[in-house]
């Protein structure tokens, strides 16, 4: 016989969740019991709690990035709404699977002053793919399931269901179990293909990058053989790390902004650039010297990613994995296997390689504890293996430079997208070690970061995450000052002044803190890290760093700036 709660309204709304393939519900508790209430009483459903909706949708972001599932973010009509809205703007840049269900008031009350009253529609359509108010109980099952039918499919995002007062006060429509919402797949047309195939294997030297889009249709074995049947460089995204592994010998790390050289040198030379998964926005291209004078092949599942930032000579509709392998085939039908061109492009990626190892090695030298070393300790510390979480200040951009830092292709990487919100880091985290425990998860951030993403730290406290978080302090906000400094401008408002705090804060709930100033201190401090780790308590381990200990993707794209803009 069912409960009362099972017959309730958000009892149907969180077994449908479940049903249609959702793992998580995030949020906060509402007023009288809700969604996360419902969510506790259903198989298959892990209900995260947070201290702040903000911090709640990056949590839902980190989650859904390494789950490879729906996330779903639990929220109320007002503030509750419109504090969720920062991390909602990185989930829609990111493209994460994002289910937003939320409330709306009682009719009677809108346009006369209801409490708390808000378009939410309104505010989140920038951001959002579908938005649809429940007016009534039998569109409730259509609307969720529709909702994460287009979080997953086409390119991901964020999806909005508002749910009105009047149905959670009717009584509960009838639910159906129903299968989970698959992810769809589509190839793209053949002779594209085939002209495609052409471009590449006639290339001089191509390149191949790969994006975002790439991971969630499981991308990685077919790109890696493209790129090996090509003899390409293989290079991707911010959002593509961790696609595949950065030990393979074709792998050159990361484009744009954050290629280290001399991999820029090969990006500069390539006439042939195949991007798949990737809308190639302005971080992915900064200081690619000639790339609007490249061929293009392009690759997306979406319509709306081509001719966005460049125009394409072939544009491949379809599925990145499946169209990956279209290509690959078509490449075998079109040229031998080996050639006199791919062997000479296959040494000159293992001399760039070689090259850049040097280039690191020659950065840590020295007494000092610079970013580049304590990054490469803590890699040892943990592996290449780790779920590793950044955040995109000055500093900790060091973290996003290959081979600084050097994934696998079954590490799990999670990054904000091009808005880069300050504070993203700890609450994604969050969300990142719940969804696979048994990982060590690492958040690199800097000082101002991870302040701003406090909230998160007593649920990592509460569900005995055992996070590892290492710290890059310089006092302040490293960006601004950063470009204030280009700039000579005054740097005094980028400075922290007060004590600071956080060290109490990790303290009170249970975690560790070490402030480490040498090698040897840090290498101490990650072994008690392993150790706090299998206990189920966060540390946070703080390394003071240098406002020039600068990322050699900011000095190279941002001093070239600088000088073009003297020179001019």
């Amino acid at each position: 016989m069912s409960t009362a709660s099972e017959t309730h309204p958000w009892h149907v709304v969180a077994a449908t969740l479940a049903d249609a393939g959702c793992d998580v519900v995030v949020g906060l508790p509402s007023d009288e019991p809700g969604l996360m209430d419902a969510a506790r009483t259903v198989p298959g459903l892990r209900v995260l709690g947070m201290r702040d909706q903000r911090a709640g949708a990056c949590a839902a972001i980190g989650h859904a990035a390494v789950s490879g599932r729906p996330a779903v973010l639990a929220v109320n009509s007002g503030p509750s709404f419109a504090n969720a809205l920062t991390g909602l703007l990185e989930a829609s840049s990111l493209g994460a699977p994002v289910v937003v269900v939320t409330t709306r008031v009682p009719a009677l009350g809108i346009g006369r002053g209801g409490f708390q009253h808000t378009d939410q529609a309104a505010m989140a359509r920038p951001l959002t793919k579908w938005d649809f108010l429940v007016e009534d109980p039998r569109q409730l099952a259509w609307a969720l399931r529709r909702a994460v039918h287009l979080a997953v499919n086409g390119s991901p995002g964020v999806v909005l269901v508002e749910i009105a007062d009047e149905v959670l006060r009717a009584p509960a429509p009838a639910r159906r179990p129903a299968p989970p919402v698959r992810r769809l797949r589509s190839a793209a047309d053949t002779e594209e293909v085939r002209r495609a195939a052409r471009l590449l294997t006639g290339a001089r030297l191509p390149v191949v990058v790969a994006g975002g889009g790439c991971k969630p249709a499981a991308a990685g074995p077919a790109v890696r053989r493209l790129a090996e049947l090509l003899a390409a460089p293989l290079f991707t995204t911010a959002a593509g790390r961790g696609l595949v592994d950065e030990e393979h010998p074709l792998a050159c790390g990361l484009v744009g902004l954050y290629t280290t050289p001399p991999a820029d040198a090969l990006l500069a030379d390539a006439d042939v650039v195949l991007a798949i998964g990737s809308r190639l926005e302005e971080t992915a291209r900064m200081g690619w010297e000639g790339l609007d004078e490249k061929t293009l092949v392009h690759v997306d599942v979406d319509p709306a990613a081509f001719h966005t930032a460049l125009e394409a000579e072939v544009a491949l509709l379809g599925d990145a994995a499946v169209v990956a392998g279209q290509l690959a085939d078509a490449v075998v039908a079109q040229a031998p296997a080996v050639t006199a061109a791919g062997a000479a492009r296959r040494a000159e990626v293992a001399a760039v390689r070689a090259r850049m190892r040097d280039r690191r090695t020659a950065a840590e030298d020295g007494p000092e504890l610079t970013v580049t070393a304590a990054l490469r300790l803590l890699q040892e510390s943990v592996t290449q293996d780790a779920t590793l979480v950044q955040e995109n200040g000055l500093h900790d951009m060091w973290g996003y430079h290959h081979p600084v830092v050097s994934v696998g292709d079954g590490a799990r990487v999670v990054t904000p997208g091009e808005q880069t919100m300050v504070g993203f880091g700890l609450p994604a985290a969050v969300g990142a070690a719940l969804a696979d425990p048994a990982r060590r998860t690492v958040l690199v951030c800097g000082d101002g970061a991870f302040e701003m993403g406090l909230a998160a730290l007593p649920t990592a406290a509460e569900l005995n995450l055992g996070l590892t978080v290492l710290v890059l302090d310089n006092r302040g906000y490293g960006w601004p000052r950063f470009v204030r400094a280009e700039e000579h401008a005054p740097d005094a408002l980028t400075r922290f002044t007060a004590p600071a705090h956080t060290d109490a804060a990790v303290h009170a709930l249970g975690g560790l803190t070490a402030r480490c100033t040498t090698a040897a201190e840090l290498a101490a401090a990650l072994e008690d890290a392993a150790k706090a780790h299998a206990e189920g308590r966060t540390a946070v381990i703080t390394v003071p760093v240098r406002d020039d200990d600068v990322p050699m993707g900011v000095r190279r794209v941002f001093g070239a700036a600088s000088s073009a803009g003297a020179a001019a």
